[in-house]
């Protein structure tokens, strides 16, 4: 799956994130995939996606240099192939 900067993507709600020395693990208790983020920046990308309109903000946000963003796409790509993230949908509930 590629990872559009300019699309909105947030950690599965089935996903949970558990702090560690190096960053943090990610479990998906849907289909049991364990997955290592590997530094606490790349934790701080992940969490940011739930409040961030697209991943540039994201990124902005966490901290990243513009050149090193290329390598935490990469990273970003590997979490949406295994559902540990995904796009964030508008919502459509309807006002009460």
């Amino acid at each position: 799956m590629s990872i559009l900067l300019d699309d909105a993507y947030e950690l599965h709600p089935q996903v949970s994130l558990r702090d560690e020395p190096f960053g943090a693990l990610a479990y998906h208790f849907g289909n049991r995939r364990l997955s290592f983020l590997r530094s606490h920046e790349m934790v701080r990308v992940v969490t940011e996606l739930a409040d961030s309109p697209d991943v540039t903000t994201a990124f902005d946000r966490a901290g990243i240099e513009t050149a090193r963003r290329p390598s935490f796409v990469r990273a970003l790509e590997r979490l949406a192939a295994g559902d540990m993230i995904r796009p964030r949908r508008a919502d459509t509930a309807e006002p009460a």
